[in-house]
């Protein structure tokens, strides 16, 4: 059997980032952190966390904290009903997910769950192609994925499609593709990324012109909210998702520079499989919410 006030201490660690302040938040001293995982790296017969700055789990380690905070979901789902008389006790829930969505339909999505529900959201960013990494390391309890098989313990549910377009400011367009969206054109023209791992850009060029395309100018921006600034300004081309650039293309400050090209992003919900009521409540908010927000409207603009 684990000691769990071992165990506890192994998370504090790994969520506040350093030794000091995990001893801030369990009322201990930094040795006493210390030695409690020590000793459950001597009881594991295993390291557990990597003394960096910030320490960071093994995979041993991102095993056992991925068990202890299942625990830890399961224990705060059963305290209310021990003692209802306490009142809500509010409980983290650490979920992952892209920025598209955060700044899109997620939000809105839940905020009647939020409303209602004694819960702090832990929203943790990364490309929808990464974000099941962090589910499978026990990071968080779910993440929207644009991957549709999950991982050990946890199922998969379809959500919807974002839908990317190839779009730029019609100052843009006359100034860089008045000769059309040729090869060249596409290779010298600026144009804007997410950041380094965002592949939709190039996904839709090689559907295009049946190859991989370098871009040699590129601006990298990971913000989805700004995102749109530097295509409007007239500064880039860019990908957006239709949820993003509808309005913007209704009023002509967007163009379509490949009208009826588009790259498909399908999302998915992935959670542990724990009969977590909390949990099971969050994703019928997701579920219902992404029904509504991602599939209804993507007819407008098929």
């Amino acid at each position: 059997m684990f000691d769990y006030k071992l165990i506890e201490a192994l998370a504090a660690v790994l969520e506040q980032g350093s030794f000091d302040k995990a001893a801030k938040v369990l009322n201990l001293t930094q040795p006493a952190v210390s030695q409690r995982i020590k000793l459950l790296e001597e009881q594991t017969g295993r390291i557990l966390v990597v003394r960096t700055s910030p320490p960071t789990p093994t995979e041993a380690g991102r095993k056992v904290l991925a068990h202890f905070r299942k625990v830890r979901r399961l224990e705060q789902d059963l305290l209310p009903a021990l003692s209802p008389e306490s009142g809500p006790e509010f409980s983290s829930l650490p979920v992952a997910l892209n920025a598209d969505s955060l700044d899109t339909w997620f939000l809105p999505a839940i905020g009647s769950f939020l409303q209602n529900s004694a819960v702090l959201l832990d929203l943790r960013l990364d490309d929808q192609d990464r974000t099941l990494q962090l589910l499978r390391d026990g990071e968080v309890l779910g993440c929207v994925s644009a991957q549709a098989e999950s991982v050990q313990g946890c199922r998969s549910l379809y959500l919807g499609t974002m839908k990317y377009r190839l779009l730029a400011s019609p100052e843009y367009v006359a100034r860089w593709f008045l000769g059309g969206v040729t090869l060249d054109a596409v290779r010298n023209a600026p144009a804007v990324l997410f950041s380094r791992k965002d592949e939709l850009h190039h996904k839709l060029l090689a559907q295009i012109f049946d190859s991989p395309i370098e871009l040699s100018c590129a601006h990298y921006l990971p913000s989805s909210e700004r995102f749109p600034f530097l295509l409007v300004e007239g500064v880039a081309c860019g990908m957006l998702p239709d949820q993003q650039s509808r309005e913007l293309l209704g009023k002509g400050r967007l163009e379509d520079l490949l009208p009826g090209r588009f790259v498909p992003v399908d999302l998915y919900w992935h959670c542990w499989t724990i009969r977590s009521p909390l949990l099971a409540k969050l994703t019928a908010a997701i579920q219902a919410g992404a029904e509504d927000l991602l599939r209804d409207k993507q007819h407008a603009l098929c």
